[in-house]
């Protein structure tokens, strides 16, 4: 049976990607393009297996500024799809059909997709004429709402019928001064390309686009023509090429927006629009984004799922299960290590960290709900406001919301950042933001030590974003990241209500993967950790306080004396949340077992309050788990540069930590000496890195052999 492919093309937030779980359903296939770290997704139609739908990046042009314009050219052009089905969201039909244009451009046969009819039906004030359309592009066009799966019988029902016939259509024609040196340029690639594909390399030629130019072949005659071509038209439109076609794509585009869109009030300020003049605004967005975090940990750590985690804790992890497991252990006799090993070691130590899953999953919740809203898109352009100032690109911003939930995604989502050095530098800071595993610490340390202080655990997220400016302000004088940051464009999708599918769905992957983290990685720490802590390096069962844990920690421990938990259980809670960050809290856990206290209690009578908050704020910026680092690692493709990230991030959290504790032991009068100096040094280094040190002008000049 022979095999249709069906390119999906369109803008991000386009519905893209709920068409494609639409079409394809469950005969999806996930992995990545060859030779590029970017995910790809393809599928069986679900009415007829014989076509396979592949799921393109979303990109806005078919120019490489980026991996997923990249590799979507790439696959259009070299793969030759059996036909393009372009998505374009028709609540913003200018600026999609931008990019129809371009794949008109291509000649592969293309099908027309108008989504989101729905809420273009809820503007009554606008109109789109889909016959018009169709005849003035001369290609079919079918309206839908993937969303709603409005008409989507329609849709592959025209998808399956349609032949060769149907395939052929008329290029865009635009100015008829650049048609005429487009005309001039096809004549010089006559013989290179078939007939059907001239026009898009004519105009990549003409655009001078260096990619296309490489793999073409022209005598030295045939350079002079073309590059006399295009200088004339340049001369004539005043312009350069490139700009030249953008501006002819736009009037195109105008004309078939005058003719198709009826709008019978185009100063109508919609109700997205209205709310933006608040939520965006210069003054209120940075307050109204300060209390909208606030209420996200308040529900998540300190009332709803608090609530959840005290009975987790308390009572299933706390008594029910320790208790039973106690009683068979008994009962069968089992020796006295191996009971301790799973009573103390694996039911407390994984126990220790699932007693937080409900505040995880309240946090993810909020997180969800704020970002399907579409509130968190509103934070991206507010933070690239703050961002600039300081020299930094908006698009960094990106990365980091995504690693709120795991930072292993947040690096990986650096790939779509043009700039070397801006990516480079935002996989060196994504991960100072608060992700799931270290929400763990946040809980433990806000719940044990500031219980009736709301704002602690946010502070925790702000901590991150002023590590993250202070860092850029830095690093951007630095050699290695000099310059000026990549421009940052981007969609403000329209408000609406959230899909309570959708957002459990993204709640229980998340909960799942954290559940199945705490089963493999934490498991096999917490049986580690608790061997270290029962055995001495003879191999005999002793107290933690002559073990083999206690002696590693105890080697390491003064290098945190500045920090207020320079003893060995925090110690070595730092070193286990190297391998996870949840480590943290379980080897806490366990290494406190032995005291007659409470495990909170524990806690409060060796660390003070202050001593507590710099543990959460060393854990939350210094080097992050093994997965990340090696996510690092395969992202730049260098260990040097890995150990850079990893050097600075540990560096920058122990400067951070110092500061905080030891300025608490000022006030408080109860200061020494040693740590005191460390803190003083410390601060120097970050005055001297954000207010001292100048960056070094860039002249331009560029010296060669």
């Amino acid at each position: 049976m022979e095999m249709s492919s069906l390119a999906l093309v369109g803008n991000p937030n386009s519905g893209k990607t709920t068409l494609f779980n639409a079409l394809t359903g469950s005969n999806q296939h996930i992995g990545n393009w060859p030779g590029v770290t970017v995910e790809r997704k393809s599928g069986q139609l679900k009415s007829d297996k014989s076509m396979i739908v592949q799921d393109l990046p979303g990109i806005y042009s078919l120019s490489p500024y980026s991996s997923e314009e990249l590799v979507t050219r790439k696959y259009l052009l070299d793969d030759l799809p059996s036909e393009i089905l372009d998505v374009v969201d028709s609540t913003n039909l200018e600026r999609n059909l931008y990019l129809t244009l371009q794949l008109m451009e291509t000649g592969i046969p293309l099908l027309l997709i108008l989504n989101m009819m729905d809420i273009l039906k809820k503007q009554h004030h606008r109109r789109i004429n889909l016959k018009k359309l169709s005849y003035i592009l001369d290609v079919p066009v079918v309206s839908i709402s993937a969303l709603k799966k409005q008409n989507l019988d329609q849709l592959t029902e025209k998808i399956r019928e349609r032949d060769a016939e149907d395939h052929q259509y008329a290029y865009p024609e635009y100015d008829p001064r650049l048609e005429s040196a487009l005309s001039m340029i096809q004549d010089q690639l006559t013989g290179q390309f078939p007939d059907n594909e001239l026009r898009w390399y004519a105009i990549k030629v003409f655009e001078r686009d260096e990619a296309v130019s490489r793999t073409m072949s022209f005598t030295e005659q045939q350079q002079r023509e073309i590059e006399a071509t295009i200088k004339a038209t340049e001369k004539i439109f005043d312009d350069n090429s490139d700009s030249i076609v953008v501006n002819a794509r736009y009037d195109f585009i105008a004309k078939i927006i005058e003719m198709c869109v009826v709008d019978t009030d185009d100063f109508k300020m919609s109700m997205s629009d209205r709310v933006d003049r608040i939520v965006t605004n210069r003054w209120l967005a940075l307050p109204i984004f300060v209390l909208v975090m606030w209420a996200v940990y308040y529900l998540s750590i300190q009332t709803i799922g608090t609530i959840g985690s005290d009975w987790v804790n308390n009572t299933l992890f706390g008594a029910w299960i320790p208790n039973a497991m106690t009683s068979l252990l008994n009962a069968m006799g089992v020796a006295a290590w191996l009971k301790g090993l799973i009573v103390n070691g694996i039911i407390g130590g994984i126990g220790s960290v699932l007693g937080f899953l409900p505040q995880v999953m309240m946090l993810f919740l909020c997180l969800g709900i704020l970002e399907d809203c579409g509130y968190m898109a509103r934070i991206a352009f507010v933070m690239d406001r703050i961002f600039h100032r300081f020299n930094l690109s908006g698009k960094s911003f990106i990365p980091m919301l995504i690693a709120t939930g795991c930072g292993v995604p947040g690096i990986i989502a650096t790939r779509t950042i043009e700039s070397e050095k801006d990516r480079r530098m935002t996989i060196m800071l994504t991960t100072f933001m608060p992700c799931s595993a270290k929400l763990t610490v946040i809980a433990l340390i806000s719940g044990t030590f500031f219980p009736h202080n709301s704002w602690v655990a946010p502070s925790a997220y702000f901590l991150g974003i002023l590590t993250v400016v202070c860092s850029g302000i830095f690093l951007k004088k630095t050699k290695l990241f000099r310059g000026a940051p990549a421009p940052f464009v981007m969609e403000l999708p329209a408000y609406h209500f959230p899909k309570l599918t959708n957002t459990l769905q993204s709640v229980w992957f998340r909960a799942h993967a954290f559940i199945m983290k705490a089963g493999t990685i934490i498991f096999l720490s917490c049986v580690v950790i608790w061997f270290l802590q029962s055995f001495n390096f003879r191999l005999q069962m002793v107290d933690q306080n002559h073990s083999i844990l206690q002696t590693l920690g105890s080697l390491l421990a003064p290098l945190f004396a500045p920090l207020g938990f320079g003893d060995w259980h925090a110690t070595v809670a730092v070193i286990a949340g190297l391998i996870a960050k949840e480590n943290c809290v379980g080897t806490l856990h366990i290494t406190f077992a032995g005291s007659n206290l409470s495990f909170a209690d524990a806690l409060r009578s060796t660390y003070s309050p202050m001593a507590g908050y710099a543990f959460l704020a060393f854990n939350l910026l210094c080097a992050p788990c093994f997965a990340a680092i090696g996510t690092m690692y395969k992202e730049f493709g260098d260990a040097g540069w890995t150990w850079r990230a990893v050097g600075y991030q540990t560096l920058v959290a122990y400067m951070v930590a110092t500061i905080i504790y030891q300025s608490s032991q000022v006030f408080s009068a109860n200061f020494s000496p040693v740590g005191l100096t460390v803190a003083v040094l410390a601060l120097g280094m970050v005055v001297y890195g954000l207010f001292i040190k100048r960056e070094r002008p860039d002249l331009g000049i560029n010296v060669s052999a």
